[in-house]
């Protein structure tokens, strides 16, 4: 679609083209400065949390923070305005961001002490996604559904296994320590006993006695140990996934679906899958 496509149609079919898609020169223009003026407003809600440019230059970043919503406040009530079904886009999920990222600040405007609400202005960020188009990427996202699934009841065993060492320690090392070196409750060892086993290491409590030592070196040796096993089984799930996915090659005769992923014929029918694989 061209120019002089867009200058045949009315005015609110025409905004509707610019503004919900890309395939005009016009509206590329529009998503390039939409995501300017996007990423401009994050810029403004990071200093802003920060408390030296805060105080020294807190009328500034007021003033472009209120700039910021009413663009995105007028943006959003033309997006309404110019859609042909308005309720669709006002329910929908980009419809629900982009309300998001204009309501805090007129609610703080009128309820002060809503005013950490502003930190919902950083989910701008999720309108980058409709800008630069990346939804039809989201759908790799089913791979790692699919492998999170899959490993669940691992994961789950892992997990209780982990809980399970992380007790023993804890109450093992409250035990040999004691209060007198800072073991003072068995909550807080367990806390050691999480810190070490996950190799953070913050020393803020630390064992004296060389049998608090050892176990500590037991510890470590067996977070070391299974600090790997959580990666590995995911990552087994995930290729079992993507090759699953790779074999479904549905025949066009009895609809089979698993095939090998160079396949030309039917492993059941004999049909031909896929002329490309015919030809050579």
């Amino acid at each position: 679609m061209d120019n002089d496509d867009l200058r045949s149609m009315g005015w609110r079919e025409r905004l509707y083209i610019i503004i919900f898609f890309t395939n005009t020169p016009a509206g590329k223009r529009f998503d390039t400065w939409l995501l300017v003026i996007i990423f401009a407003s994050l810029v403004v809600v990071l200093f802003d949390s920060v408390a030296m440019y805060s105080d020294r230059h807190g009328p500034l970043l007021d003033g472009l923070e209120w700039l910021f919503t009413v663009i995105f406040l007028i943006e959003y009530l033309v997006r309404i305005y110019c859609h042909p079904e308005p309720r669709k886009y006002i329910f929908s999920f980009y419809g629900a961001i982009d309300l998001l990222s204009v309501v805090p600040a007129f609610i703080a405007l009128v309820l002060p002490d809503a005013e950490y609400l502003l930190v919902v202005r950083a989910i701008r960020m999720l309108r980058v996604f409709r800008v630069l188009k990346l939804t039809q990427y989201l759908s790799q996202a089913n791979f790692l559904l699919v492998a999170l699934h899959g490993s669940k009841q691992k994961i789950i065993v892992f997990l209780l296994s982990v809980t399970t060492m992380v007790l023993i320690y804890g109450t093992l090392m409250y035990v040999i320590e004691g209060p007198s070196n800072g073991f003072t409750s068995i909550p807080m060892s367990i806390y050691w006993a999480v810190v070490t086993l996950t190799t953070v290491g913050f020393g803020d409590i630390v064992p004296h006695t060389p049998l608090g030592k050892a176990v500590a070196t037991m510890v470590m040796i067996t977070g070391y140990s299974i600090i790997a096993v959580p990666t590995g089984i995911f990552t087994a799930e995930l290729a079992t996934a993507m090759r699953a996915d790779s074999l479904q090659h549905k025949c066009p005769s009895c609809e089979k679906l698993s095939h090998e992923p160079n396949a030309a014929f039917c492993s059941r029918c004999g049909s031909q899958l896929f002329e490309r694989n015919a030809e050579r």
